[in-house]
């Protein structure tokens, strides 16, 4: 891709991550994730190439989303699919809570798995323990596997793990394979990206999460030479019919990072809303607004931390 376009990327990012930025701690999840729709469908807009929201965050017919379908950018240049959320954790920027982004994952027609947002088991670590996790094995043998190839002793892995309810069983057999936990309340794109991030203190992600975030995380995750392995696991019978209406048949398919991501044409540009595991959020002050963003680019392999300071209007 476009070293150029993959920049102007962090513009729409920038932009959807300042407008989410003004709600937060105001209790409303709505306002903030329709402001951060409105700036990113925008900002697109004003791009020189023609991009497909392969894997948003609704249909046509559920607004405020970016829907799965819907084309954006100037319609000429070069063609494009895309995987975003321009807010991904609305919860923690309504309450002020830890961990949110905007980000976008783009890539050549065709490369990113085109799928409803429904939910996924998954488990993410990062490159050293890469060959060491098995989404079928227990959660005692996957910790146990990446503490060897971490050279740590099971004591001294920590797991990343969304504060559900439906995670209580998972939590404790972490606890009792002799690991430690930290929970997010929201945000497990940063979440599975952790483990591929040196100092980030996390060793891995495990827990079921939406396909929307598995596809996003998938990409930087590819790019950082660390793993992914997600399945389908919906949880009602509204998620199994979106997911046979997508086309897919086989549930007990598991799909791995480049499953979900293939090919090295790919793009991740993620800006921090709230801080979180992977980047700062947005400061204000009285005449400057301060950024923090990431873009990483598959075929180079180049990840860039961009720190922008954008003047008060």
């Amino acid at each position: 891709m476009d070293r150029n376009l993959a920049l102007e990327f962090v513009r729409v990012t920038e932009a959807a991550a300042i407008a989410a930025a003004k709600w937060v701690g105001r209790g409303d999840k709505h306002a903030a994730d329709q402001a951060a729709v409105d700036e990113m469908r925008a900002r697109f807009n004003q791009i020189n190439f023609s991009g497909t929201v392969v894997i948003g965050e609704g249909a046509k017919d559920e607004a405020p989303e970016l829907y799965t379908g819907e084309k954006v950018g100037i319609g000429t240049g070069p063609e494009m699919d895309l995987a975003v959320d321009p807010l991904e954790a609305t919860d923690s920027v309504a309450h002020g809570r830890y961990n949110a982004i905007s980000v976008i994952v783009a890539g050549a027609k065709g490369s990113l798995l085109g799928a409803p947002d429904v939910y996924m088991d998954k488990i993410a670590a990062g490159p050293r323990a890469a060959k060491a996790i098995d989404l079928d094995a227990s959660v005692e043998k996957n910790i146990k596997h990446v503490a060897k190839a971490l050279g740590k002793d099971v004591k001294d892995i920590t797991v990343l793990v969304l504060e559900r309810e439906r995670h209580e069983k998972l939590m404790q057999e972490i606890r009792d394979a002799g690991a430690r936990v930290r929970t997010i309340t929201d945000g497990d794109v940063a979440g599975a990206i952790a483990p591929s991030m040196p100092d980030s203190g996390i060793d891995l992600l495990m827990g079921i999460g939406a396909s929307t975030e598995a596809v996003l995380a998938a990409a930087a995750i590819k790019i950082l030479g660390g793993e992914i392995y997600c399945r389908f696991a919906p949880k009602d019978e509204k998620q199994q019919k979106a997911i046979a209406d997508a086309g897919i048949k086989d549930l007990d398919k598991i799909y791995s990072a480049d499953d979900l991501a293939h090919g090295n044409q790919l793009t991740f540009t993620a800006t921090g809303v709230i801080d979180g595991p992977l980047l700062r959020g947005v400061q204000f002050t009285d005449h400057m607004i301060t950024t923090h963003s990431i873009v990483m680019r598959a075929s180079s392999g180049t990840v860039r931390y961009i720190t922008a300071n954008h003047k008060v209007k």
